[in-house]
């Protein structure tokens, strides 16, 4: 398990994430692509609620009427400054006019979060997904899991398969992304992804 790193609540580490995410061999080499693809290849069309949606790389590919949630203020700051609808967790859940969903993401947060901490946090949207919608769930595999000092559990497919039957989903695919699942051990990139649907 990684060793606490910093708080990612702070200002310091919304900058980060957007180093990282503006950094210039990226945007020549548009890494993005192939996830992005894989965003629509699993959401479609659908309205879809991005929970833990730091600066908004992924909610600024998702349809129209899309929204973010995250805990961070800076990084839901940043996601206003892109033109993008994202509140704090407070504010979201607080809304009462609420829309429903016909999909759910969390990307890159449950490996964030204390042990036994990610069904309690993903648990109170689940209320504004619509019967049958799809929820993604997405997790570094190891050579990503180590890069970042702020991850706290590991998530592999079996570990995802048994939060989504806490939530009470029914699981329907997982997939290891971009690459076959030996890469992970290698390239920081490639991803668990569980697809699950509301029941």
């Amino acid at each position: 398990m990684a060793e606490p790193g910093p708080d990612t609540t702070a200002g310091s580490y919304t900058d980060r994430l957007s180093r990282l995410q503006t950094a210039r061999w990226k945007q020549v080499l548009d890494v993005q692509a192939p996830y992005r693809w894989n965003l629509r290849r699993l959401l479609g069309d659908r309205r879809v609620l991005d929970v833990g949606c730091g600066i908004g790389r992924n909610l600024a590919n998702l349809p129209a009427g899309s929204v973010g949630v995250d805990h961070n203020q800076h990084s839901v700051d940043h996601c206003r400054a892109l033109g993008l609808t994202a509140y704090t967790v407070d504010e979201f859940l607080a809304l009462e006019d609420a829309p429903t969903f016909d999909g759910m993401l969390a990307a890159h947060l449950v490996e964030h979060l204390p042990p036994a901490g990610a069904a309690p946090i993903l648990r109170p949207y689940l209320r504004f997904l619509s019967p049958g919608a799809r929820v993604v769930l997405i997790c570094p595999q190891e050579r990503g899991y180590a890069s970042d000092a702020t991850h706290t559990v590991f998530f592999d497919h079996a570990r995802l398969r048994a939060l989504a039957e806490e939530l009470g989903l029914t699981v329907e695919a997982e997939q290891s992304f971009p690459f076959p699942r030996a890469a992970g051990k290698v390239f920081t990139y490639n991803e668990f992804v569980s697809v699950a649907r509301v029941t």
